[in-house]
């Protein structure tokens, strides 16, 4: 929660939320840990992501993707990405779809590079801000093709 509350600051998934979506069988939630320098420190997490995709449905919606403000940029977003997608495509998914903040390029840019195209806006999406949601759809490869 701490992750969600520094990378969201204005609209955080609320614990409630959020614990209800880790219990939700249409949903598949990865962290990215990250050893400690000292062996007593252990892991700890730096990011995490979800993607809600119903078995045997063509569509599925990647929920969130959040990573401490230090590990961004270091390829980790991408890698919590194609994770998701390959969880939604085991799911058997055809089609992914997000949502991402007009005011966030940097996350815009990671989701263009991977192959999503937006499809539309809905105006005022992120509250209490009156952000834009930017709404982004992949088509994912056919099951067997080479793409």
């Amino acid at each position: 929660m701490l992750i969600e509350r520094r990378s969201f600051p204005t609209d955080a998934w609320s614990v409630e939320l959020m614990a209800a979506e880790l219990a939700s069988p249409h949903g598949r939630y990865f962290v990215d840990v990250e050893n400690g320098a000292e062996q007593a420190e252990g892991e700890h997490v730096v990011g995490y992501g979800g993607v809600r995709a119903l078995r045997g449905s063509a569509d599925s919606d990647i929920q969130t993707i959040a990573l401490d403000a230090e590990h961004r940029g270091s390829g980790r977003g991408r890698a919590l990405l194609r994770a998701l997608l390959a969880e939604a495509a085991e799911r058997g998914a055809r089609e992914v779809f997000l949502e991402v903040r007009a005011d966030n390029p940097v996350a815009q840019g990671l989701y263009l590079s991977e192959g999503f195209a937006e499809i539309g806006r809905r105006a005022g999406y992120y509250q209490p801000d009156d952000v834009d949601a930017v709404i982004m759809k992949l088509d994912l490869p056919a099951e067997g093709s080479d793409d």
